[in-house]
């Protein structure tokens, strides 16, 4: 009996491996244009999008804290390949503890992409009582599909849902090709991945966010759930897709060294908001010198210099690159943080 179950496992993992390799698609296959090519790359359909039916949209959904100069970077590189962006932001941290709006102030400063952006405010149910922060965490992302995409704002059947933090920016063409395909309800468009800037690459995997799925009314698989790839394991499995190099993550990439502060007031792991770590001159040599400021084994980076491959709004033309300077490197003194007067 009990070899039998170990035959199971085995013969469960080597399905789901082969799944998996089979859907994890070459980055390479990106630049054929043809619905038909591209999907089929990918060994995906095309989407069939029925006559009686509105035009396929894409949303990409997003949780906002202080990151606004990542916001708009964001916005900016896909604002011509996406329908609508959810922003949603909430009165207290993942912890628990009471905070400002950031993004509500500040949406006149984005006027220019307005007309795509979907604005919500979470309310907390008198119901609701979190245990731990990340009860808050997962209440807080489930809302960008249960409290804002509702009314008005309902998305139609197979319109494309992209869950995605600010600093995860899918490529222009990772976002066309959603568009164009069939694809599986669990994708995972895998990011090359940096630290303080897209001058200190991440040794290692690359990120494995953001996720895409399709929309399904109740049967829409809940934004947490996507990301951390919650339910039945085989089912999960056997949904699951993915994309090598689909999208930029660049972690803690921010332009004064309050921002730094404030994440890591907000953090689910507690233990990295110790005073050790919110030393501003250890924040500044640290993101300086591309260490990790957290001392975590394993967490590396290497200096990439001259990088070219970075979100368009950085590379085309000069505005980007003059606002959002620190973001393409961190050789300035104090490391190009707009807030650090120290020697």
């Amino acid at each position: 009996m009990i070899l039998r179950h170990i035959r199971l496992f085995i013969a469960v993992g080597v399905v789901w491996f082969i799944v998996y390799s089979f859907r994890q698609s070459h980055p390479s296959t990106l630049r054929t244009t043809q619905p038909q090519d591209v999907c089929a790359a990918h060994r995906w359909k095309p989407f069939k999008q029925s006559p009686s039916t509105p035009p396929r949209k894409v949303y990409t959904l997003l949780m906002v804290n202080t990151e606004l100069d990542m916001l708009e970077v964001h916005l900016n590189t896909t604002y011509h390949a996406v329908d609508h962006f959810v922003l949603v932001e909430g009165a207290q941290t993942f912890t628990g503890h009471p905070k400002p709006l950031h993004l509500k102030p500040s949406l006149s400063s984005l006027s220019s992409y307005a007309p795509k952006i979907i604005y919500h405010e979470i309310t907390y149910p008198l119901s609701f009582r979190p245990k731990t922060p990340w009860n808050i965490e997962d209440f807080q992302r489930n809302a960008l599909l249960t409290q804002a995409l509702t009314g008005p704002s309902t998305p139609n059947p197979n319109d494309v849902l992209i869950v995605a933090d600010i600093d995860e920016i899918p490529r222009p063409s990772t976002i066309s090709l959603l568009r164009a395909c069939a694809f599986p309800r669990r994708t995972t468009l895998f990011s090359k991945f940096y630290y303080y800037s897209f001058q200190h690459r991440h040794v290692g995997p690359e990120w494995p966010h953001p996720q895409a799925t399709t929309y399904h009314g109740r049967a829409t698989i809940l934004p947490n759930d996507l990301r951390t790839n919650t339910g039945f394991f085989l089912t999960a499995w056997l949904q699951r897709g993915g994309i090598a190099n689909a999208a930029w993550h660049c972690s803690s990439c921010f332009g004064t060294i309050e921002e730094f502060l404030t994440k890591m007031r907000s953090f689910s792991h507690v233990w990295m908001n110790g005073e050790v770590y919110r030393d501003r001159r250890r924040i500044v040599e640290r993101v300086g010198q591309g260490k990790d400021l957290w001392d975590r084994e394993g967490e590396v980076f290497e200096k990439v210099e001259g990088n070219e491959d970075v979100p368009g709004f950085l590379r085309e033309g000069e505005e980007g690159r003059r606002r959002f300077g620190y973001m393409v490197e961190r050789d300035e003194k104090g490391a190009g943080f707009k807030d650090w007067e120290g020697e």
